[in-house]
């Protein structure tokens, strides 16, 4: 059996605290003593079931204003004969 190298594993923090922005705080074990999340349980859609976008970077803001630019488009009917 091989021997385990010594010095080589993170300092593990068994009460570490995981901050969310929406302002819950909990308890997991971790090798940093505090994380910061941007989305937790407790506020993810998924599991709240309200919808809520979250936009960093105003990527809705910018395909809406696309989507009301573009002309609407019809489809063209095709006469496609089968041959028998």
């Amino acid at each position: 059996m091989g021997r385990m190298k010594k010095d080589i594993h993170p300092q593990y923090y068994p009460e570490a605290k995981i901050k969310c922005n929406c302002g819950r705080v909990f308890t997991v074990g971790a090798t940093k003593p505090e994380i910061k999340v941007e989305i937790c349980s407790g506020c993810h859609p998924f599991y709240t079931g309200e919808e809520k976008l979250i936009d960093t970077a105003g990527r809705v803001e910018r395909f809406k204003s696309r989507r009301a630019k573009a002309k609407p488009k019809t489809k063209a009917k095709h006469g496609i004969k089968s041959s028998k």
